[in-house]
């Protein structure tokens, strides 16, 4: 059976019906859960075998961890990142933070595999668009101010590595790492779980999450949200050490004269990216997972297969906006839908595809 634990953070709910952790078979695994608000988001841990474990010790120590985290890399409150961006718009050099470099190097190595469709350092694209603030809101940004922001956007590249030492080469620069620092920290709380003594467990932050083990013989297998209705669209299968991201134009936005704005912002465009509603990754290295669905949604329907196979992203799956879904063929065997859909196996090279009966 599963037992829950008192939590916090009940008001957030809801973000968790974007991925329910799910068991393999018909027989649940014993296992115990909790909930709580950390990194902005309602964090659910899932470990197994039931009454195994100290679970007020887990969620302390997580919930702390997370916390110190989500400070550190908060894009716009005071913080280690704040402090880096501060110091990149001065053209200085400077000792960027240890908690910050790894994202930044990770991030320039993304950009140039995306072709700066992946590109972290438009912060201030970001923030004029609403989206530098705890709840989202317009105005958006008017075609002047748009135009003056991708005159001359800054690049990942525009950063100057040297050791630990960092330079800023573009007075605009502005980091948001909000496409990877949840995959960074779902990796880091399930070492932390390792360190606890929990060797089978789920990481569920808002909805992206990472597997460590597996129930007893059986595989974990995890609900998708529907993007375009209530519910489940489809479940997938997840063995030890994998991890399921999904970027959607559902999660964070706003309306403004009848428009969704939503949070994944194109690089080209300069606006919310258009052609697909959802992009779900599964991948064993959570950073990836999480940036790769973000790039998949800015690609589109015509390219995502090609930025798939530029990241090394084997199993991936997109939700058109008809309701339509098209996926990789190593996603095949790991998705069964729970609604009827019409299905599209979409290989490397774009253009190319095969209807599923």
């Amino acid at each position: 059976m599963t037992r829950s634990h008192p939590h916090i953070g009940l008001r957030a709910a809801a973000a968790l019906l974007l991925l329910v952790a799910l068991s393999g078979c018909e027989r649940k695994p014993e296992t115990d859960r909790l909930t709580f608000q950390a990194f902005g988001t309602l964090v659910d841990i899932t470990v197994y075998p039931g009454g195994a474990h100290d679970l007020t010790r887990i969620e302390a120590e997580l919930s702390e961890d997370l916390e110190i985290m989500h400070a550190s890399w908060h894009a716009w409150e005071p913080g280690s990142l704040g402090r880096t961006n501060q110091l990149l718009a001065l053209g200085g050099e400077f000792s960027a933070p240890p908690s910050v470099l790894p994202l930044i190097e990770f991030a320039q190595e993304l950009e140039q595999r995306t072709d700066g469709l992946f590109n972290p350092a438009l912060g201030r694209l970001i923030a004029a668009w609403g989206f530098h603030q705890d709840e989202a809101a317009g105005p958006p940004p008017d075609a002047e101010r748009l135009a003056t922001l991708l005159a001359d956007p800054p690049r990942m590249s525009d950063i100057e590595r040297r050791g630990v030492r960092l330079r800023g080469r573009h007075p605009d620069l502005q980091l948001d790492f909000g496409g990877m620092g949840k995959g960074f920290a779902v990796a880091r709380s399930l070492d932390l779980l390792a360190d606890l003594g929990v060797e089978h467990a789920i990481v569920n932050a808002g909805g992206d999450l990472m597997t460590r083990g597996r129930p007893g013989d059986r595989a974990w297998r995890i609900g998708v949200r529907d993007p375009l209705g209530q519910g489940v669209l489809a479940s997938i299968e997840l063995g030890s050490d994998e991890a399921l991201f999904t970027s959607g134009d559902y999660e964070r936005g706003y309306e403004w004269d009848g428009e969704r704005i939503h949070h994944v912002i194109d690089p080209r465009s300069g606006r919310p990216s258009r052609g697909l509603v959802a992009a779900t990754v599964l991948h064993g290295d959570p950073g990836l997972a999480d940036a790769a669905a973000t790039t998949l949604m800015i690609a589109g329907p015509n390219d995502w297969p090609l930025y798939a196979q530029r990241l090394g992203v084997a199993r991936a799956l997109v939700v058109l906006p008809d309701g339509s879904v098209e996926l990789t063929p190593e996603m095949v065997p790991r998705v069964e839908f729970r609604r009827q859909v019409i299905r599209r196996i979409r290989a490397a090279e774009p253009g190319v595809d095969t209807s599923v009966p």
